[in-house]
């Protein structure tokens, strides 16, 4: 597991996710943003263990 934080779409906090990276590939889930509960979608690749790409999104329709 490897913690990445970024900017919430939403809020614009300063957050955290955990993210596995056992798994090789391409990896997609919601996660929701920690200070405001709302739904962030998180897109990452992992190889070799290690975090190659990581991307998020606010999930359409969910804007304030």
């Amino acid at each position: 597991m490897e913690e990445k934080f970024y900017t919430c779409p939403y809020c614009l906090q300063y957050v955290s996710s955990l993210l596995d990276t056992g798994v090789e590939g391409k990896v997609e889930l919601i996660d929701d943003c920690e200070v405001c509960c709302r739904p962030i979608q998180i897109e990452y690749s992992v190889k070799d263990y290690e975090i190659e790409s990581f991307n998020f999104y606010s999930i359409e329709g969910n804007e304030f």
